[in-house]
């Protein structure tokens, strides 16, 4: 029992030190030390933050933007916490249907956060978990033209799908454009 006590004592002792002492936005996974907070010290995200909108083969792709502070990552060699960018999207078609919505919790299973920002390029680069089953997933970046407007490029990567993978009837349609250059006005 007095060596667990001695072990969560160390343990809450180093989880303060490393928040105490956060490390830049875009320091290297190699040199991000075990759950340590990656602070976006800069407020480099907050130029992205906000509702970006725009019409495409007809839907409207509604993309709300929010920076989130200290979210928890968890990686195969080490755990830290990071400030982030989330998205939360609505796509609705010409009818005004909502095709797919994030931003209400229903789909909790997707996820659109970044994983850093360049700022010699005003870009940042997101990780997208995909639709259902994890279809689409891959690399999203977002470019800011100005303070109104963001260009969008979409990499995604393959999944095969099956029954034993995602139940039969799950809507794995990816419903973000899958295209390079289309430009998002800030609302």
């Amino acid at each position: 029992m007095k060596k667990f006590i001695i072990f969560c004592g160390l343990f809450a002792v180093l989880s303060c030190k490393a928040q105490q002492n956060p490390v830049p936005l875009n320091t290297l996974m190699d040199n991000i030390p075990q759950g340590a907070y990656v602070k976006d010290l800069n407020n480099e995200l907050n130029p992205y933050v906000g509702i970006y909108k725009r019409n495409y083969k007809g839907n409207e792709i509604t993309l709300f933007i929010n920076k989130v502070e200290h979210k928890f990552e968890k990686r195969t060699n080490k755990d830290y916490f990071m400030d982030v960018l989330d998205v939360k999207y609505i796509v609705k078609n010409s009818a005004g249907l909502v095709l797919q919505d994030t931003s209400n919790g229903n789909f909790s299973n997707i996820k659109l956060y970044s994983l850093g920002v360049n700022p010699e390029d005003s870009s940042a680069d997101f990780h997208y978990s995909g639709t259902n089953c994890r279809v689409g997933w891959g690399l999203i970046n977002l470019k800011k033209l100005s303070s109104t407007q963001l260009s969008w490029e979409y990499y995604p990567n393959n999944r095969i799908v099956s029954d034993a993978t995602c139940p039969p009837g799950t809507d794995t349609t990816v419903y973000l454009p899958h295209t390079k250059g289309l430009v998002f006005t800030k609302q």
